[in-house]
């Protein structure tokens, strides 16, 4: 299936790595002019050159801080001046969930809850805040934001609300932006093979001898019984992003293999 997404120009957040970084190089390999952007500059800049040596779709590095609105225009402009416009905005950066945070109402503090608002909530909105003009403008756009199944799991006060926040950003956008010839998805990823993740188990191999194999065995608790790769929720996003996706707004697309038990409707 052409996904008719030649030429197409985006920008994808938090696309140094991870999540980000496979949708940075799956709408590449479409024909998509990407630019990725993230804080640190030389994770940028190698990534850009990383992804850009087999793709067709122009990939350049730009750096942004998402926790400040200038930053985020100035990414825009840059956006604009390089590639002559901007199509698709792709919400990925956000600090990772990781082991050690307090999960319990006594730990949860203000300032818990703060951290995990200001970038992956207030973040995605500065970035469709300075890219939803452009794409007004010109009648057509996609904003896809990623998210994550903690959205659906009551583990972590602080986890639970940043995630559900970007569903009701979601929403929200949707129905204002969806006359203007502009869909607004939500992507809810689960545990999913990344690079952190891969870093992760193989410390524990080495440190418990257990092999990699095994350790994501245990983690694959959904239903199809094995870890998803970035490259699969790449290629989810990537359809949502495209002219093929236009039917698909204002929702939670869940891409984590499957909870088994509960009915999602």
């Amino acid at each position: 299936m052409d996904l008719q997404l030649t030429g197409k120009r985006a920008i994808v957040t938090g696309g140094s790595r991870g999540i980000g970084r496979a949708i940075a190089r799956a709408l590449a390999a479409e024909g998509v002019d990407v630019v990725i952007a993230a804080r640190t500059e030389d994770a940028l800049r190698a990534a850009a050159t990383e992804i850009g040596r087999d793709v067709p779709g122009r990939v350049v590095a730009i750096p942004v801080d998402t926790g400040d609105q200038d930053s985020v225009d100035r990414l825009v402009d840059r956006t604009v001046a390089e590639l002559g416009g901007v199509d698709i905005l792709v919400n990925s950066a956000a600090t990772p969930w990781s082991a050690g945070r307090p999960t319990d109402f006594a730990g949860t503090t203000d300032d818990v809850v703060r951290e995990e608002v200001e970038i992956k909530v207030l973040g995605y909105l500065r970035t469709a805040r300075a890219v939803a003009p452009h794409l007004t403008e010109q009648g057509w756009g996609r904003i896809i934001n990623i998210s994550g199944l903690g959205a659906r799991q009551a583990k972590s006060i602080a986890q639970t609300i940043r995630n559900v926040s970007v569903s009701a950003l979601t929403k929200n956008l949707a129905d204002e932006l969806g006359p203007q010839g502009i869909t607004v998805t939500v992507v809810h990823p689960g545990t999913t093979r990344t690079e952190r993740l891969v870093d992760r188990l193989e410390k524990r191999s080495a440190a418990e001898g257990v092999t990699v194999s095994e350790l994501e065995a245990e983690l694959a608790t959904n239903s199809i019984r094995r870890i998803v790769d970035a490259s699969e929720v790449a290629d989810v996003v990537t359809f949502l992003a495209s002219p093929r996706g236009g039917a698909i707004t204002g929702d939670a697309i869940a891409v984590g293999g499957g909870i088994p038990g509960p009915v999602y409707y």
